[in-house]
């Protein structure tokens, strides 16, 4: 190969030494922090130019002792802003938050910059030809306001006109669309009298936009924000004309955007309004011809309904709190749903973190039925609440309201005089026993002819799956061949067959409650129509509301209307409330028994809540059923009722909840072995059920599933079960009988067990009974000291840590342990020098010293063992 040297193709004169990255960053020390801003804000490449806007707030920080060299920066900022590039306008534009929030906490150093130097740029780049540029500006913007980095003089002078004039009939269309949504995200942020004053006007102008339906459709979807801050005055006399004019636009997606902020409208305007015109066009809305808008209305009809729910419904009462909050105060041994409301009633509403069911916020609760005010009442609060008294919110006139029965005090009520004036006399004994001297015109039990016996029985047939309406078909059928009998045994025979089904009529009545006005299955399609009749809503809503679980609406509207039928049932149960639950149970049947387990799922999750609504009797009534159909569900369905079983079970007769002890073992079985959180949420919910149940019954059906919960393959399973059996030990430590039984199967199963993770199990179930006082020192002293020191010889190292953290961290704690009359105290000397000299150095360790920045929980997760 031929070697060539320089002089083969070149001169020295030629020759080009190509500089390396050492002699660039060799010059750039050299610059100062504005130096180097300088040589790169005017540098021809782009990405030079996008890094120096990139690094302006590290730059600021390098300067920020000298008051004039961050003035230097900012003022080099201007020259960014004018850069021809949209990418470094764009990314000067991203930087600018962080930059406000330097310069706010610097503000003694740098008075004024952010609003002199930066806010016009932001506001200027909201018209920039570039839309990368815009949605920058327009995003920092909103993250200023949010973070009141923005005077409020500042706003009203210099943000506030612009986008007004950027919202200007002459504006370029996506301009003025961008800055109308900007607007309306604004509103909230700088509150009423900006809102009104300087937003309002042109809000409603672009309302009536004809010629940009973009610009329509961001006024439709923000109509409930803008109403909301405005009040119900300025909603009712310049918003509502502009709102129906939109419901009823041309195009569907402004429609749509309508039915999907109603309830928001709805909340900010007065009852009247809601009854009289609201009603009507949320009923245009369920029948227009877009399948889209239906189905955008059904999903907000029940939201629109519960705006409908009347302070004084169901008893309880509601108090303005700050800011619009507003405060539920529950009467006695009575509950009703909940409210959290901006403006007049307007109900937030949150889902669960699984099942997409909607909860109401809650301010107060009541107490479990049939319990005693002392006892403690977990996250629910005393019914004496300090927020409000019923006296203080109602009229004088309206104190005896039937809505206010369950106020405090209870109203004195003779119930016989009460029947009486409705002109109901009770019968001193069943119909059916009238002597025949009396003559069948005073029997009570009126006689059927054999045309109506055959419309009876015509009518039942179609139910003749339920037991009940057989028994009835059966006795109307003999009372029917009877017919044929001798005239003169005939009405003798039919004036008993009647007695009986007046008596079974009677007998089916009072199961479903004495409050419930659900009709007879033996009633006319007429009378059941009417049992649908309440008169808190607009019957229409509630008509609209019963036929989401109509099949024929899932082919035309949304296949997951049941769903969302289910989702607002408890706001809509709220609303109406338990007076009116007739109205519901039909549907709340019809959905529990729903195909798609979605739709029980969403049912499961809520039923707690439902619970809360309806009280005790129809609970036990209505509910218990549905509840119990759940247990047996898909485990997406059981672990709704799984999740709140407490809060459930809680609201039930102490004779009803005992029953379920027999049940909780069946929610170790699982479709899936490997959903180790239904474990996790069990062990849970079992801390939670121990104050439902007495220390025996705990003992007999609660202890094998802690036991069993401690031994599963996941650490968070057994972590949880660990504070189970601790809140055990406290449960049954008043009873020395059931302690001690408690305590031996514990050191029998644990810390005699052929498994290390069972031996560091129980050491970590100690050191819990210690640490949060669960069993007296005395008591842990006779029946578990003895086997925990014991683990100190114990082969696997993991097991003689734990029990070393536990001597130095939980035993040596207490002056109990370290009194010298204490005849354990010698015991733990001799086992912590013994742990002291163990081979293992991280026994050694703990052994020795105490480390204070450990802490127990961190130690189960570390130290236990985990199949995941």
């Amino acid at each position: 190969m031929q070697d060539f040297g320089v002089d083969d193709y070149s001169s020295e004169s030629d020759v080009i030494i190509i500089p390396s990255a050492l002699d660039f960053v060799s010059q750039d020390e050299m610059l100062t922090p504005l130096g180097r801003l300088d040589k790169y804000v005017a540098s021809e490449n782009i990405f030079n130019r996008q890094m120096v806007a990139r690094s302006l707030l590290d730059t600021l920080k390098a300067v920020s002792e000298d008051e004039r060299d961050c003035i230097g920066v900012l003022e080099r900022v201007g020259r960014l802003a004018d850069d021809s590039e949209p990418s470094v306008r764009a990314e000067l534009m991203e930087q600018v938050p962080h930059i406000a929030i330097f310069c706010q906490e610097n503000r003694p150093s740098i008075p004024f910059a952010f609003s002199k130097y930066l806010l016009p740029i932001v506001v200027r780049y909201l018209a920039d030809q570039n839309n990368q540029v815009r949605k920058t500006s327009q995003a920092a913007l909103l993250v200023l306001l949010e973070q009141e980095l923005i005077e409020r003089g500042d706003i009203e002078t210099l943000v506030c006109p612009v986008l007004v004039d950027l919202t200007a009939p002459d504006s370029n269309d996506d301009v003025k669309t961008e800055a109308m949504a900007i607007i309306c995200k604004m509103a909230p942020m700088v509150g009423k009298d900006i809102t009104e004053r300087l937003f309002l006007p042109r809000f409603c102008e672009m309302c009536c936009d004809c010629r940009m339906f973009h610009v329509r459709k961001v006024c439709a979807a923000n109509f409930g924000d803008i109403c909301s801050v405005v009040g119900g005055e300025a909603t009712e006399e310049l918003l509502l004309p502009r709102f129906f004019q939109l419901c009823s636009d041309n195009v569907w997606g402004v429609r749509k955007a309508c039915a999907e902020c109603f309830m928001t409208v709805s909340s900010s305007t007065s009852q009247e309004v809601r009854r009289t015109k609201l009603s009507s066009l949320f009923i245009s809305l369920i029948s227009d011809p877009s399948r889209w808008v239906r189905q955008a209305a059904f999903q907000s009809l029940g939201q629109f309904i519960s705006t409908f729910a009347s302070p004084n419904s169901v008893g309880q009462y509601f108090r303005e709190g700050e800011e619009g909050e507003c405060n539920c105060v529950r009467s006695q041994n009575r509950c009703s749903h909940f409210g959290h409301l901006k403006g007049n009633i307007d109900f937030e509403w949150f889902s669960f973190s699984e099942g997409n069911t909607p909860s109401l916020y809650c301010t107060a609760s009541s107490l479990a039925p049939n319990s005693d005010p002392s006892e403690k009442e977990g996250d629910y609060t005393s019914t004496e609440s300090p927020y409000v008294s019923p006296q203080d919110n109602i009229p004088e006139q309206e104190l005896y309201n039937s809505f206010h029965f369950w106020r405090l005090p209870i109203a004195e009520m003779d119930l016989d005089m009460e029947l009486l004036q409705q002109g109901e006399m009770v019968p001193e004994e069943p119909p059916c026993y009238v002597s025949s001297s009396q003559g069948k015109a005073k029997a009570s039990a009126p006689v059927l002819d054999r045309k109506q016996l055959e419309e009876l029985i015509e009518n039942l047939e179609p139910h003749i799956d339920d037991p009940d309406v057989k028994a009835q078909v059966d006795v109307l059928t003999a009372a029917l061949r009877a017919t044929t009998m001798d005239s003169n045994l005939e009405d003798a025979f039919l004036e008993e067959m009647n007695c009986r089904v007046v008596m079974r009529n009677s007998t089916l009545q009072m199961h479903h409650g004495d409050d419930s006005e659900l009709s007879d299955s033996s009633f006319s399609p007429e009378d059941e129509k009417k049992s649908k009749h309440q008169d808190v809503i607009p019957q229409a809503l509630l008509d609209q509301y019963l036929s989401m679980t109509d099949p024929s609406r899932a082919q035309t509207v949304d296949m997951e209307i049941a769903k969302h039928c289910a989702y607002s049932l408890p706001g809509v149960a709220m609303t109406l409330g338990r007076q009116n639950w007739h109205c519901l149970r039909d549907t709340y049947e019809t959905l529990a028994s729903d195909m798609q387990w979605k739709v029980r799922r969403t049912l499961a999750f809520s039923i707690h809540e439902l619970a809360l609504i309806l009280g005790d009797q129809l609970t036990a009534a209505d509910l218990v059923p549905v509840f119990n159909g759940f247990l047996k569900d898909l485990d997406e369905v059981r672990v709704g009722v799984l999740k709140h079983l407490y809060h459930f079970l809680k609201l039930l007769h102490q004779d009803t909840r005992r029953k379920y002890l027999y049940q909780l073992q069946e929610f170790l079985v699982t479709d899936n072995s490997r959903n180790w959180r239904f474990r996790s949420e069990l062990a849970e919910q079992l801390v939670l059920l121990l104050e439902l149940y007495s220390g025996q019954d705990v003992y007999d059906y609660l202890r094998p599933l802690a036991f069993s919960l401690c031994l599963d393959r996941v650490s968070s399973v057994r972590w949880t079960s660990y504070k189970l059996v601790s809140e055990i030990i406290r449960k049954v430590a008043s009873c020395q009988a059931l302690l001690a039984d408690f305590l031996s199967e514990l050191v029998e199963k644990f810390c005699h067990s052929p498994k290390w993770s069972g031996r560091q199990a129980f050491a970590f179930i100690c050191q819990l009974a210690i640490e949060d006082d669960c069993v007296s020192l005395e008591q842990f002293s006779e029946h578990l000291l003895a086997p925990l020191l014991q683990l100190a010889s114990d082969p696997v190292a993991n097991v003689r840590v734990l029990l070393a953290k536990t001597i130095r961290q939980s035993l040596l704690e207490r002056e109990y342990f370290l009194h010298s009359a204490n005849s354990h105290q010698e015991a733990l000397e001799q086992t912590l020098v013994a742990l002291q000299m163990d081979l293992d150095k991280d026994v050694k360790y703990f052994a020795s010293v105490h480390p204070g920045s450990t802490r127990l929980s961190e130690d189960a997760m570390s130290t236990t063992s985990s199949t995941y």
